[in-house]
């Protein structure tokens, strides 16, 4: 019995990093994507904001939560909105920046307050932290690479060995971007070691 037991320890450990290389490959993945396709993403962001707008308007129609948090959570989302304003830059000194942190952390106090005096199910408690408390922030964390390949206006490169054509901000960037080192890069240079591609004969 103590055996089987020891071996349930250990195939804890070996689930917990499992899982927490899945969740690091997930997050590194999409934001690979959010870098590739910034437009596209603040896009899937917006709408996802006022997805959550209405589900707290859902809130206020249909369920009996209290109107502080209600209205907390609709704030949140619009100071969310005004942080979209100079997606993918964020400004950590911005009042909307300062206004979405301020909200999160209200956010959250009050929920916690509120679903630790009434019962709900776990399922419910934890669709709307999911949905209105952590997805958009979620989003946010994830684009933060996002402006790291935004193309620069000006060129640091100096000296003669330098020609004026390749001395512009363009040629510079599509060259640094053939030079990328990712996840994605990873990937493929490991699945060609180990999963090498099959030639055809040609008889």
């Amino acid at each position: 019995m103590w055996f089987l037991l020891g071996l349930s320890y250990v195939a804890v450990v070996f689930q917990f990093c499992f899982v927490s290389m899945a969740v690091a490959s997930g997050l590194y993945y999409l934001a690979e994507l959010v870098e590739e396709f910034v437009s596209v993403a603040a896009k899937i962001i917006r709408t996802i904001i006022m997805i959550v707008i209405g589900i707290y308007v859902g809130f206020l129609l249909f369920e009996e939560f209290p109107l502080l948090m209600t209205v907390c959570g609709l704030f949140a989302q619009i100071s969310h909105l005004y942080m979209m304003k100079t997606f993918p830059y964020f400004v950590l000194s911005s009042p909307a920046f300062i206004l979405m942190v301020t909200f999160l952390i209200m956010n959250h106090y009050l929920a916690f307050t509120y679903f630790s005096s009434h019962y709900y199910p776990f399922m419910e408690v934890m669709a709307y932290f999911t949905l209105c408390l952590w997805l958009v922030p979620f989003a946010f964390f994830v684009s933060l690479s996002a402006n790291d390949l935004v193309l620069p206006t000006t060129s640091h490169m100096d000296g003669p060995k330098f020609s004026q054509v390749d001395n512009d901000a363009f040629s510079n960037y599509i060259k640094s971007k053939g030079k990328r080192v990712g996840l994605l890069t990873f990937f493929n240079s490991v699945k060609e070691m180990f999963l090498p591609q099959r030639t055809k004969k040609v008889f």
